[in-house]
């Protein structure tokens, strides 16, 4: 649990020259999209408190939290969405999930 806490703990959308993202395009977006972040963050860590957690769990969480940004999706530029799947790959490994099964695709593709 101190994996999502400490995710949830750190500044997001923020410059990283590692995978080339040059932080967020519209600063006044930061809160709104930090904050449905970690809410997916919640999400994840409450499936992962129960020991019959499932991947379809995981799954649905990923679907749920993706689903947050769709009033604001034409609103958010291209590199804070894929800044977007990034973090749900952090969370997906924290869990040790593989795949999110398309959901990330869709998202950031819309297919």
């Amino acid at each position: 649990m101190e994996k999502f806490e400490k995710f949830k703990a750190k500044e997001k959308f923020v410059e990283d020259l590692k995978i080339l993202y040059p932080g967020i395009g519209d600063e006044k977006s930061k809160p709104i999209l930090t904050e449905k972040i970690n809410l997916a963050a919640e999400d994840f860590e409450k499936i992962a408190q129960n020991e019959n957690a499932t991947e379809k769990d995981y799954q649905n969480a990923i679907g749920k939290g993706l689903d947050r940004f769709k009033s604001i999706y034409v609103e958010i530029d291209t590199e804070d969405r894929e800044r977007v799947c990034d973090y749900f790959e952090e969370l997906m490994d924290i869990v040790g999930l593989e795949s999110s099964d398309g959901h990330l695709n869709n998202f950031l593709y819309g297919f």
